[in-house]
């Protein structure tokens, strides 16, 4: 099965399908809407051959749809009809699960995305559930994504912040039974040294994710009903 993935950012869109070694990347941001996305990305992959489509959504995804608009991007995104936009059918989930289920490894993985916020998912014996852990109440009247998002490495300083993602990562890990944590997001890179039981994530594994999403291994975590 030959699969296109489409990864949504804030700033960017990345593709990549089967058969090619380099992604295309095509600038987004506030304006880009549904519609435009997909010309823009049908003139990029022009001439490349694939089945189905994987993609890695930047907000909540229920059943299949995205559930909330994205923060910093166009709107019209949720009730958008992606498969009769591409004409090939497509399976959607949250760009951080997405991103989780390319690092994944075996047994109970916990995926933290250090980033804007604090995007989550948890992998369970091949089955992928998407999280949303960020708002959680943590400390002080404050949320998790508070503490280890953007804000709060601005208004803690690195040091302070590194040692709240140590703290949040030994919560989660137990609160959750991980056997280990990947840690990804563009923030993970500032992290001098990792908490126990974590390793790095890399942004290309949402690339490998979305090739996961069709394998039969993983169907669990996208049931046939939710492909559009």
């Amino acid at each position: 099965m030959k699969i296109l993935v489409i990864d949504i950012g804030g700033t960017h869109v990345k593709v990549l399908a089967t058969g090619h070694r380099k992604f295309v990347e095509i600038p987004s941001g506030p304006k880009m809407t549904p519609a435009k996305m997909v010309s823009a990305v049908r003139a990029a992959t022009e001439g490349w051959n694939y089945e189905v489509i994987s993609i890695g959504y930047p907000g909540a995804v229920v059943h299949g749809r995205p559930f909330t608009e994205p923060h910093n991007l166009g709107s019209g995104w949720v009730g958008f009809n992606f498969r009769k936009a591409f004409g090939r059918p497509v399976k959607i989930i949250n760009d951080a699960a997405m991103q989780a289920l390319g690092s994944y490894q075996g047994g109970r993985m916990l995926f933290l995305g250090l980033g804007t916020g604090l995007g989550s998912a948890l992998i369970v014996e091949d089955v992928l559930e998407p999280m949303e852990l960020a708002h959680l109440p943590y400390r002080k009247g404050r949320s998790y994504e508070d503490y280890v998002g953007l804000a709060g490495l601005g208004r803690l300083g690195k040091n302070k912040w590194r040692h709240q993602v140590k703290e949040v990562v030994k919560q989660l890990k137990a609160a959750l039974q991980a056997d280990y944590v990947v840690l990804g997001g563009g923030n993970a890179r500032l992290l001098k040294e990792l908490p126990p039981g974590t390793r790095l994530g890399n942004n290309a594994n949402a690339f490998q994710g979305g090739f996961r999403l069709w394998n039969k291994r993983y169907s669990g975590s996208t049931p046939d009903r939710f492909v559009h």
